[in-house]
């Protein structure tokens, strides 16, 4: 399993540090998919770059808390064991794959690079290896495209060049953040459909960074929601969609275009997400929150409220406000969407 326990992390700002990720605890279990949600701004890239320590060289540090794969802290290991750890045993998808490829090295340089990595393969069983990982994702034509450079492919083809590269060295997990934000609608139904078939076949484990919640719905077992560097809400996939507990993942639910009526104007989270540096001390989504009160004003558990593996940070979870105030409809018809 790899877990993060209660990690806290900091990143430079102006003239000073400031923590930008708080506590955050999840686990992300072999063959399952673990979706982390939130608006831009609340930590979830943060938290999904520290498992593999990507945001070290830019200042950002941990604080506390740690980061095990099968038991051992990644924070604890040597340069020699990240460098089997990513692309090895964890591999990551980017969101933008303009800026992910290299876009002075042909995609063939690019990809035996990872794979004499990983592998104890010859060249020519390297090349091999790398037709058929091409070939997995879908693309046609692909002697012919591994001597091309990133800009002469579509957005489509870099995304499914960066998921073949991923899964080169037949990795435990993968991380892919936000792996269809830089895509076209019809494009993104494949890529989705593209992940899930390898996800399933292989028996991965995924973390799935995104706002959209109906991709949470037809990929995810559970769901983490983020707020202001802090988890708010977390459980089981089912549980999140038919009854969500926090008011924020509430207001997020009832933003999504495909449950706003014909006629009506979309609804919106009134102001913005605080930024690092300037949490208040109590709920960070009280001062956006319409049933916040003095209570709210203290600090708050994660697990204020907890129903088996739904766990939710908020002191005034009323099953009457679950599905019924924010026109949520049931995962099925929100994956159908």
């Amino acid at each position: 399993m790899l877990e993060i326990k209660d990690l806290s992390l900091t990143v430079p700002m102006q003239q000073e540090a400031v923590q930008a990720v708080s506590h955050v605890s999840l686990s992300i279990k072999p063959g399952r998919v673990l979706g982390l949600v939130g608006e831009s701004g609340c930590g979830k890239t943060l938290t999904a770059q520290a498992i593999l320590r990507l945001g070290e060289h830019q200042g950002i540090t941990k604080i506390s808390g740690d980061i095990e794969l099968h038991g051992e802290s990644i924070f604890t290991m040597s340069e020699k064991q990240l460098r089997k750890v990513r692309g090895g045993k964890i591999a990551m998808i980017f969101q933008e794959p303009m800026t992910a490829l290299n876009p002075v090295f042909s995609i063939a340089s690019q990809m035996l690079e990872v794979i004499h990595l990983h592998l104890d393969l010859s060249r020519h069983d390297a090349k091999l290896h790398a037709i058929q990982l091409l070939q997995d994702v879908g693309l046609q034509d692909v002697e012919h495209l591994l001597q091309q450079y990133p800009d002469a492919l579509s957005g489509g083809m870099r995304q499914r060049v960066l998921i073949a590269m991923a899964m080169s060295a037949n990795p435990d997990y993968i991380i892919a953040d936000e792996p269809t934000t830089a895509l076209d609608v019809s494009v993104q139904k494949r890529i989705i459909a593209l992940l899930r078939k390898l996800q399933k076949d292989k028996g991965l484990g995924m973390l799935l960074v995104t706002h959209d919640f109906g991709l949470v719905a037809e990929m995810c077992d559970d769901v983490v929601v983020m707020y202001a560097g802090e988890v708010v809400e977390r459980g089981p996939v089912m549980d999140i969609f038919d009854a969500p507990a926090h008011p924020y993942t509430q207001a997020l639910m009832g933003c999504r275009p495909e449950v706003a009526k014909q006629g009506q104007s979309l609804t919106v989270i009134e102001g913005q997400v605080p930024a690092p540096g300037e949490w208040p001390e109590g709920c960070r989504f009280a001062a956006r929150c319409p049933y916040a009160d003095a209570e709210c004003q203290q600090p708050v558990v994660a697990d204020a409220w907890q129903d088996g593996e739904h766990i939710a940070r908020c002191v005034h979870v009323d099953v009457r406000l679950q599905g019924q105030e924010h026109g949520q409809t049931s995962i099925e018809a929100d994956a159908a969407c």
